[in-house]
């Protein structure tokens, strides 16, 4: 009778140890799905760090506190390496999608136009909207235009009945290194030539 107990009380034992294992292996199986890539990681909060070359990123669900590890950074966020951890910051500006720094912005999002790490709906003064790269670029502001020169030909001041002459105008240095979008720098019109070359030059452009 005794040995009838025992052995009751053996496979009870074993049963709630295998329902025991068989919960906890369930349990595992789902925080691994949300543990990719962890070297740490919390049922309740995700990871906590993570694998070498892989960034942490925590996002906020109300007062939750999710993290999860990542290759790269999603929009709006910038990757920063430590000794400890490599973590996702977010972007200090909402309408910039990725960034340099928190607080240099590298490409904005829609609608928005980027001018010296800042993103602004419309272009600051002093600046024109570049709708290829949707970026601002800064406008120059040359000096005056030249007195016209003298109306040629192929280089003559005379030997034919119509020329051409120019003028010029100078572009401020700054905005010369800056690279600025400027205006015409140079004009051309048609000119009546007003000299008959002597008889040497005059028979060579006959």
């Amino acid at each position: 009778m005794q040995w009838i107990i025992f052995m009751l009380l053996l496979f009870i034992s074993s049963m709630e140890m295998l329902t025991q294992n068989r919960w906890k292996k369930q349990a595992s199986a789902g925080l691994l799905e949300n543990c990719t890539g962890c070297v740490l990681c919390s049922e309740d909060n995700g990871c906590i760090t993570c694998h070498h070359r892989l960034f942490l990123l925590i996002w906020r669900d109300g007062i939750r506190q999710y993290g999860m590890c990542v290759h790269t950074c999603p929009p709006g966020y910038f990757g920063v390496r430590g000794l400890e951890v490599n973590r996702c910051t977010r972007c200090r500006s909402p309408s910039c999608e990725s960034c340099f720094s928190r607080d240099f912005c590298m490409k904005c999002k829609d609608k928005f136009y980027l001018y010296k790490g800042q993103c602004f709906r419309q272009c600051p003064p002093g600046t024109a909207a570049q709708p290829g790269t949707r970026e601002c670029q800064e406008t120059c502001e040359p000096g005056p235009w030249s007195e016209w020169s003298a109306c040629t030909h192929e280089s003559r001041t005379c030997g034919c009945k119509w020329g051409v002459e120019t003028r010029v105008r100078e572009v401020p240095e700054a905005a010369r290194e800056e690279g600025t979008a400027c205006p015409a720098l140079l004009e051309t019109r048609r000119c009546r030539m007003k000299k008959h070359c002597p008889g040497g030059e005059h028979r060579a452009a006959g």
